[in-house]
């Protein structure tokens, strides 16, 4: 072959290669392009045989999920046994406590050192009764998480020596001080600085800072301000909703991974501002699950197992007993994708926390993206199915979509 051949043979090869390409830029230029964001929605969920044990090797295709009634394709599965975890011990320190607080303080240090791994997981400490008050910041230290639980008291005792601004010294160094201790929730001072999260003082403070929802003082009316305990509240209030919504608002919202809120209490709530359904609609735009345990006193109501009318002090509405507290965590559990316990003689509290133990260390995944995407905020209804019909499936009850 001749050179001027092969120089003719390579310009055409060059001219055909050039046309082709120009060729597929007119061709993509025919095709609009789509920019898709696709909201993922995670959905934990648990599976029980039917005698309550937990079933661990499980997959995808064991599950059929649904949205308000419409099946929808499981995008994503996983086991989240290492998923990183975030617990809110939430601990009921009313008057109707007293006789199981120490137990409750022990169980509780047990699970949490044994449930938390430092280089994953984390918790913080709560405790209400007629305030909300912080007393443990998100951590991972063990030894700080203890010595927020030793630092659990009754409502009544916690009167008698944190009295803040209101007959406290002001030396930064006493602990019952003012300036240390500042005001609960919702009164006033506070943690970490003058009220929580902002303003003057170490730890105790008011939420959010000075006096709970608005003002300087106590709640509901304000007034009062940097004691403890001064200022509009009363001493026979439970503050049960507003706890869970605030953990879950306050604590939980900018958290990754799992959430988790371990609820010891009576079930009991006098005084708060929100109700229970505004409590678990919080926990559920948090994807927080409430694990619910109902450990009561009985004899702090009069040996009764119902309500027993009266009122908890003025502006409080007529005080229930524990049959009523426990409907109440049944349905915070259940609507949140947690479980209810109940301490009894046949199921110590000990029982109960491996139990949760258990749970939280083996939970499937499931990820779809709905085949409706919203134009407003709305709940919808999820519901998780197991196809083997022996077996049932704890998972939330649904989650609020956003456009």
């Amino acid at each position: 072959m001749s050179r001027k051949q092969k120089v003719l043979i390579l310009a055409i090869g060059g001219i055909a290669l050039f046309v082709a390409v120009r060729a597929l830029k007119l061709r993509a230029q025919d095709v609009p392009t789509i920019s898709v964001n696709v909201k993922v929605v995670n959905v934990l969920a648990t599976v029980r045989d039917k005698h309550g044990q937990i079933i661990k090797n499980l997959g995808k295709d064991d599950f059929r999920l649904e949205e308000d009634g419409r099946p929808q394709a499981i995008r994503y599965f996983s086991t989240e046994t290492n998923l990183p975890l975030t617990l809110g011990l939430m601990v009921d320190t009313s008057r109707s406590q007293r006789n199981v607080l120490g137990e409750e303080r022990r169980a509780s240090y047990s699970f949490l050192d044994q449930m938390l791994r430092p280089e994953h997981d984390q918790a913080f400490v709560i405790h209400f009764d007629e305030q909300v008050e912080l007393l443990q910041d998100v951590t991972n230290s063990k030894q700080k998480l203890e010595a927020a639980l030793n630092e659990i008291e009754l409502d009544h005792q916690q009167n008698a020596r944190r009295v803040g601004n209101n007959g406290g010294s002001n030396d930064p160094n006493d602990p019952n001080s003012g300036s240390t201790r500042g005001g609960g929730y919702p009164g006033g001072g506070g943690y970490p600085g003058g009220g929580y999260p902002g303003g003057g003082g170490r730890r105790r403070g008011g939420y959010p800072g000075g006096g709970y929802p608005g003002g300087g003082g106590g709640y509901p009316r304000g007034g009062g301000g940097g004691g403890r305990r001064t200022g509009g509240g009363s001493a026979k209030g439970t503050l049960l909703y507003d706890s869970i919504y605030l953990a879950s608002d306050e604590m939980m919202r900018n958290q990754n991974g799992r959430k988790a809120l371990i609820l010891l209490t009576d079930g009991v709530d006098q005084g708060s501002k929100y109700s229970m359904e505004t409590a678990i609609e919080e926990a559920q735009r948090t994807d927080t699950m409430v694990f619910g345990i109902l450990f009561s006193d009985e004899s702090a109501y009069g040996g009764q197992r119902g309500g027993f009318g009266g009122r908890g002090g003025i502006g409080f509405p007529r005080q229930e007993g524990p049959a009523d507290g426990k409907k109440v965590l049944q349905r915070m559990s259940q609507e949140t994708g947690g479980r209810f316990y109940e301490v009894s003689k046949k199921e110590s509290i000990d029982q109960i926390y491996a139990q949760i133990q258990e749970e939280l260390r083996n939970q499937y995944n499931l990820g779809f993206s709905s085949d409706r995407p919203p134009r407003q905020s709305e709940y919808r209804k999820v519901r998780v199915i197991a196809r083997n019909k022996d077996l049932q499936v704890q998972a939330r009850d649904g989650y609020y979509a956003k456009p």
